[in-house]
């Protein structure tokens, strides 16, 4: 009689084990699978970041200086995809998006330095290549210390939250970061890296310093705004409506294509042949910013969060995306 429930028991046994091995397999396939997806994604764009920086590296270094049979402005390219995988190996590890920013703003200090001392190898730095230099360094100190501030203060960027679960997949944004530096700057990068004497500064100079210095004060003041409003407990969990956000919804977008805008005006008197290339700067930061992973992102949050408000629907009806609309109703 005691033979029956063992015999069960060990049945039993068997049917649970069986179980667990079958759910083990699939969970297994299942993370495979994902493992072959990131792997693919991560592998799709980074040929495509490799592919588009060596047009653009072509194109434009054909007047820069050469060193080591290599133009300054590939070694331009390589600092900033370089600085970017360096950054990612920790973070992945870690699991963190904290340093994200902070080493976006250091690529931008080390290739102003690296361009400017590349530059000097063929002739001494011109004041436009200083002055070019000089807002970059302002703006990525401004931009870069502001994030890293914000994510500190936040806790994360949620931006992050399904891709630093994956190395894999979590090198995706870092490569783009690279990319993003290389071609915000690379008006800069073959400004400084030319090997040719450049004209003087004339009427466009002028004109792109005003341009980006009204930028600049967009950007910085809807920052300040936002910070300002998001920190009184009162506005927890709503929208900005108030200051610069009443004209636009996303007024520091809108000042930091119009600041690399008037950073691209430099290059008017100065630049022949297919130099002419690097215009795509403020283009590429356009489509990156309207198109990919600005406002689509934060559209979506927003609609997510405040869609089904009367109040915010008529914020959203009455206020351009971008643009600034001159009177406010």
């Amino acid at each position: 009689m005691l033979f029956v429930p063992c015999v069960w028991k060990v049945q039993l046994l068997r049917w649970v084990n069986r179980i667990i091995n079958t759910m083990m397999r699939v969970e297994y396939a299942l993370a495979m699978e994902l493992s072959r997806q990131d792997l693919r994604l991560t592998t799709t764009v980074v040929v495509t970041v490799f592919a588009i920086i060596f047009l653009v590296v072509n194109a434009v270094g054909k007047n820069s200086v050469m060193l080591n049979d290599y133009s300054a402005v590939f070694y331009c390219a390589v600092i900033c995809i370089g600085i970017q995988w360096l950054a990612w190996i920790p973070a992945s590890i870690k699991k963190t998006e904290r340093y994200y920013d902070l080493t976006g703003g250091l690529t931008y200090l080390t290739v102003v330095v690296f361009s400017l001392w590349a530059g000097s190898q063929s002739e001494p730095p011109s004041l436009r290549e200083l002055i070019v230099s000089l807002l970059v360094v302002i703006w990525a100190l401004r931009l870069s210390s502001f994030l890293y501030f914000r994510i500190h203060r936040t806790g994360k960027d949620g931006r992050f939250d399904r891709l630093k679960t994956s190395p894999t997949r979590f090198l995706v944004p870092w490569t783009l970061q690279g990319l993003w530096v290389f071609l915000t700057m690379i008006v800069v990068i073959v400004i400084n890296t030319q090997a040719d004497s450049a004209p003087a500064l004339g009427i466009w100079d002028g004109i792109g310093l005003a341009i980006w210095t009204l930028g600049f004060g967009i950007e910085a003041l809807a920052d300040y705004q936002k910070t300002v409003f998001n920190s009184k407990s009162i506005h927890q969990g709503k929208w900005i409506e108030s200051g610069l956000w009443s004209y636009s919804r996303h007024p520091n977008y809108f000042g930091e294509i119009l600041l690399w805008t008037g950073i691209a005006f430099f290059g008017i008197s100065c630049f022949t042949g297919l130099e002419r290339v690097a215009w795509i700067s403020p283009i590429f930061i356009y489509i990156l910013l309207m198109k990919i992973s600005g406002t689509p992102i934060l559209d979506k949050r927003a609609l997510d969060k405040w869609g089904d408000d009367l109040e915010y629907q008529k914020y959203r009806d009455n206020t351009p995306a971008l643009i600034p609309k001159l009177s406010r109703k």
